[in-house]
Formats: C-alpha cells, structure tokens, sequence
C-alpha cells in the first residue's frame, strides 16, 4: 500500500494507519488489523477516498480516553473518534479507532474465538462508528450488527459477531 505523501502529492490508495506497542505486534496481526478496516471501507465505496488509524493501547489509557470523552470510569474494548476531516480533495480521514488489547484478549478468550477474529470485529465496529453507524436504538443496533456480521462473514469470521 502507497502511503500518504504530503499535501498535494497524490496517492492511489488512502492510508489505514496501526499503531500498537511491540508487545501486541505478532506475525500478521497489524495486517489483519488492516484487512478489517478496508473491508469496511470496500463495503462504503470508500477504498482510496478515506483514511483511519488505529490504535492498540492497554488498559489504562483506554479507561482514561472513556473517562474523559464518555464520562465513564471504566475500560472497554474499543473507542471511535470520528473526525471526518480533508486531506486533500476526495480523501478524507475518518477519525481514529482505539482498541483495548488485553481487554479485547480477554474477552476473545471468554467468548471461545480467536484473538484475531475479535480483533476484527473492534475494528469493524469501530469503522463503522466513524462512518456514523450506532447502536443506540434496537433499529440502528439491528442496521450495524447486520452491516458488521456481513463484513467480519467476508473476512472468514462468521461466529464472531454478536
């Protein structure tokens, strides 16, 4: 994948940025991570006209992000900070997903899957927030769980949706 050059310098593919500490990098996994996030935006009509970061982050910086932004105390899985912003004409940068790594191992492990494939759900779910998606009511819940099953089936992992 081409990354982003600076303003005004063109790119044939929009830029899907992971960070993550060393500890959570293992063989594929930042692939994986990457796979996710263009299916989703391959699903949009998006691939090469948006970009996305995420970011895999421990406990505790998590629960401070969910303090701060959603006034609670207490880690999650994931968080999605919408930003929506041009980079240059026809490329926009969603915004960034953050995912608890042991939380999201942990609950990979009590719901008897793969790391990888929850890994996959956090980041769908999380782009799917960013491009406006919510489960607020049972209708837009049904319309995001559909949209996300659908995703996570065509990247080989059918049983982990919820």
């Amino acid at each position: 994948m081409k990354r982003l050059r600076s303003a005004g310098m063109e790119s044939t593919r929009a830029e899907i940025v992971v960070r993550a500490p060393r500890a959570y990098q293992a063989p594929g996994r930042l692939a994986g991570i990457r796979r996710a996030a263009r299916a989703v935006l391959q699903d949009h009509g998006l691939e090469g006209k948006a970009t996305l970061t995420v970011v895999l982050t421990d406990e505790e910086r998590i629960r401070a992000l969910n303090r701060r932004y959603r006034g609670v105390d207490a880690p999650t899985d994931v968080l999605a900070f919408p930003m929506d912003l041009e980079l240059r004409p026809g490329v926009r940068h969603l915004g960034d997903i953050v995912i608890a790594f042991p939380y999201a191992a942990r609950q990979a492990e009590r719901e008897g899957h793969p790391l990888e494939g929850e890994l996959a759900l956090l980041v769908v779910h999380g782009a799917l927030h960013l491009l406006g998606y919510d489960h607020d009511t049972p209708a837009a819940r049904h319309r995001m769980w559909a949209r996300q099953r659908a995703i996570l089936e065509r990247l080989g992992f059918p049983d982990v949706a919820p």
